[in-house]
């Protein structure tokens, strides 16, 4: 212990395309929305996060909102990296400090990720003060989030279905064994009923609608045991440009998202029929696990089920089970040692 580390922070970062959560001191101090609002004429960054997000779909001219992050991948470099520089300036922690700490970082990728990417993520990292930079694969967080013990020799399925990607992995012996990336998954359902509803209904809605409508009434089947309640929407009528207002059940939406849940079905197929022999057994007792914020779209559980044949389970706190996955390989970096990109 030099006197350096004392000057260092560790923190663990979940990098989403849809939301960043960041853990500082096994806490979690950061749970935001990816997203960034820029003065056009300035090329200032004005709001991140939840600010950020209140603005989108409803700015005028001089102010655009970004998403830097496009399917898991840094799309605009420059947001990105402000964005990681305000929410680390954020944690109530740091912010005490006057001297700023260098961090030693573990920060999730998809899966998916090319070289490139890779090296994109690790210098915006880089460059808000992380002088010791660890990556580590989205799927392989999640299972150790999941609490999954990945250093066993058996095989796991884990699918995390994020805003930009679905990573499917099947992992034993810290490794991951056969993995697939398919760019079907929360922002996907998102616009699916973005269509749905300017095809059926004639109303135009934006995106923060479509996203409220997908939480409030969003299924991945229509029988469900505890069907939620039809739900108002409002937006702009196509035919008249007036304002107004429709009804609609979560039947309605499992329509909608359809086509979606299909792809993510078919990836998880082929995933499994590139499985070893050996971890498909093994498979075959543990069943799949599910983490991400679209793993708790009602009903996809039993959808998934019943496509399989094996039981599926939702993580607790499927929104988090990432970035704690990530925290804990903070803490443990000597036994992840091997699963960590450096």
């Amino acid at each position: 212990m030099g006197f350096f580390d004392f000057l260092t922070e560790e923190i663990a970062i979940d990098l989403g395309t849809a939301n960043t959560l960041i853990i500082h001191n096994d806490k979690v101090v950061v749970d935001a929305p990816s997203i960034v609002a820029r003065d056009r004429s300035t090329g200032k960054i004005i709001a991140v996060g939840r600010e950020a997000a209140m603005m989108q779909g409803k700015t005028h001219e001089n102010i655009k909102t970004i998403r830097p992050l496009k399917d898991g991948v840094i799309a605009d470099f420059d947001a990105s990296e402000k964005m990681i520089n305000m929410f680390i300036s954020d944690i109530p922690a740091l912010k005490k400090k006057w001297i700023k700490p260098s961090l030693r970082m573990v920060v999730c990728i998809p899966s998916g990720i090319t070289e490139v990417e890779m090296r994109a993520v690790k210098e915006s990292c880089e460059r808000v003060n992380g002088k010791e930079v660890f990556l580590i694969h989205e799927p392989m967080a999640a299972a150790i989030g999941i609490g999954v013990d990945i250093m066993q020799p058996k095989g796991n399925m884990v699918v995390d279905i994020g805003g930009g990607t679905t990573e499917i992995a099947v992992i034993a012996l810290g490794g991951i064994v056969c993995d697939k990336s398919v760019k079907v998954a929360g922002d996907v359902f998102t616009n699916d009923i973005v269509y749905y509803m300017r095809t059926q209904h004639n109303l135009y809605v934006g995106e923060r609608t479509a996203e409220k409508i997908k939480i409030q009434i969003g299924a991945a089947t229509e029988d469900l045991e505890l069907p939620p309640d039809e739900m108002d929407v409002q937006g702009r009528d196509l035919l008249t440009g007036k304002p107004k207002q429709v009804q609609t059940s979560y039947r309605e939406i499992a329509k909608a998202l359809d086509k979606s849940i299909l792809r993510i079905e078919d990836a998880v197929m082929e995933t499994l029929s590139q499985t070893p022999p050996e971890l498909a057994a093994d498979i075959y007792n543990t069943g799949i696990y599910l983490a991400g914020g679209g793993s708790m779209l009602r009903g996809l559980d039993k959808r998934l089920s019943q496509k399989t044949d094996l039981p599926v389970y939702i993580a607790e706190d499927p929104l988090r089970a990432v970035v704690r996955g990530t925290g804990i390989c903070l803490k443990n970096l000597a036994k992840y040692k091997s699963v960590l990109i450096k």
